[in-house]
């Protein structure tokens, strides 16, 4: 039987040997002798370095501490998703591993944990970064993401952030989707809040971010809006689109076949008919493609016994 604990620090880990044993001391020092229970759960994502070593050699003097090893390095995607998965506490922090997030912030992102909110997201209104390689992208991005999602926060890549274990439990993380968490967790008409933190210079070790996966997060930006709007009515998308396929296609139809009734106008050398043939069976690909969809989103449901709906809680009269 799993051990319960009021909080969880899950915190992923890749060639962080020169960051660890710093950032577990401030972590003891920040959570050691509260009147809450904790763990601190490393993911040792694959590294090559000492990292594993160094983590197994703290867990001999502390048992709060717990480390999961990957076999590779999977991303912090999966760490991320395996730290809630063995995460035992009622509230759960994500952070860095490099020492840029602070850990004396872990206590207000709890004070706002128990004022109600389900996720707490941290702002790293002061970014300790280069502006043009890092910051100036950022900052468009989180602008971008906030008017697709409809979920506004200034810092959608700062890890420090704080979970209620319900709000984990029903989210699966695929991609690179760990920074979208407040919003597919929105769909569960969650409360979130956002507060500063601070952000620190990078001490140790290189960043694992490169310009590639701006790509990959843009191809996950269209999933996380699919998922949000249409994952239980994807006939709404696939179809209105075969709809308006369809009908481009059947009104260019019209018009060329009343040009060939009234003027004579031959169709067998005219580019535009084919074109308008070619929309006529994308629209009714789109919606078929749509109804294929439902049939799934459907199964998938009924199969898993998905909810379609998540209840805050049943008060009664007593």
């Amino acid at each position: 039987m799993e051990k319960q604990v009021d909080v969880s620090v899950v915190i992923p880990l890749y060639n962080e040997e020169e960051n660890v044993t710093k950032l577990y001391t401030e972590l003891h020092s920040v959570l050691h002798n509260k009147d809450f229970s904790y763990e601190i759960l490393f993911v040792n994502d694959g590294s090559s370095d000492k990292t594993g070593q160094i983590v197994d050699k703290i867990i001999e003097q502390d048992s709060h501490v717990t480390i999961v090893n990957f076999r590779k390095n999977f991303g912090q995607t999966a760490a991320m998703s395996a730290g809630f998965d063995y995460a035992c506490g009622e509230v759960i922090i994500t952070m860095d591993g490099d020492l840029q997030n602070d850990p004396a912030d872990i206590p207000e992102l709890l004070e706002n944990i128990n004022e109600g909110y389900d996720v707490v997201a941290g702002w790293r209104h002061k970014r300790q970064d280069s502006f043009f390689s890092r910051r100036l992208p950022s900052l468009i991005a989180n602008k971008v993401i906030s008017v697709i999602t409809g979920v506004h926060l200034h810092d959608y890549g700062c890890t420090l952030k704080a979970f209620k274990k319900e709000v984990t439990d029903n989210i699966k993380l695929y991609g690179e989707m760990h920074r979208f968490i407040p919003a597919i967790a929105s769909a569960m008409g969650v409360s979130i809040a956002e507060i500063k933190v601070n952000h620190r210079p990078r001490l140790y070790g290189t960043s694992k971010y490169g310009i590639s996966r701006t790509f990959r997060v843009i191809l996950d930006l269209i999933t996380v809006k699919f998922l949000l709007s249409y994952s239980n009515r994807p006939i709404h998308v696939f179809g209105l689109i075969g709809m308006g396929s369809f009908s481009f296609g059947t009104i260019i139809a019209a018009i060329l076949i009343f040009q060939r009734q009234i003027y004579d106008i031959p169709l067998g050398d005219r580019p535009l008919f084919l074109l308008a043939i070619l929309f006529l069976f994308m629209g009714i690909q789109f919606i078929t493609f749509g109804l294929m969809s439902e049939l799934q989103i459907r199964t998938y449901h009924e199969s898993q016994n998905k909810p379609i709906y998540f209840v805050k809680d049943v008060r009664r009269k007593e």
